[in-house]
């Protein structure tokens, strides 16, 4: 038989907050992320490292142009790749479900966009089907790894109630950088 614990209010938030703090400080333990501190992050300006990163893309620089012009954050994305990648703008039409987290807030469309924008890019670069899996691939575990360090993964997490859009744009500049470098580097 279960023996029912009966804790008061103060010994539950001293055990739970004894437990968070050795979650924290335990090396072994996956780092604990918060979706309100990656979005404050998210809300600052541009850091002049990452001004500078941005400068040097042509896909950033261009990505503003669709913000708030009808183009939803997947398809500016897209847009940007296709661009890039002198692909025709019929194929802009993959991700016309998948702006405001595929209208759900849920996965970011800067995300699932970019993902479409690598599969493009390793489709144009790759000569057999086989290899351009492996060009995405790659790209797409780089992309996914850069996008956890920078953001949440869903809209929800990202643009949170009473966030202006600018987080979105300041994300969109530096995912645009990010995948083209990633198409950049895709080598056959």
């Amino acid at each position: 038989m279960i023996e029912k614990q009966n804790w008061n209010r103060r010994d539950f938030l001293f055990s739970v907050s004894g437990l968070l703090a050795g979650t924290c400080l335990n090396p072994n333990v996956t780092r604990l992320s918060f979706p309100f501190q990656q979005a404050e992050k998210l809300a600052e300006e541009l850091s002049d490292e990452e001004a500078e990163w941005v400068k040097k893309s042509s896909m950033a620089r261009e990505i503003m142009d669709y913000f708030g012009k009808g183009y939803s954050c997947a398809e500016s994305i897209l847009m940007v790749s296709l661009n890039h990648l002198e692909l025709s703008e019929k194929f802009l039409w993959a991700s016309c479900g998948f702006g405001g987290g595929m209208g759900k807030k849920d996965l970011c469309g800067l995300l699932t966009g970019g993902f479409m924008g690598l599969g493009f890019a390793a489709g144009e670069k790759a000569k057999e089907r086989r290899e351009g899996k492996s060009l995405c691939s790659t790209a797409s575990d780089q992309y996914w790894k850069w996008w956890q360090s920078q953001a949440p993964l869903k809209c929800k997490n990202i643009r949170t109630p009473g966030t202006s859009s600018k987080v979105c744009r300041r994300l969109g500049l530096l995912a645009a950088v990010k995948v083209q470098e990633l198409i950049e580097e895709m080598k056959v």
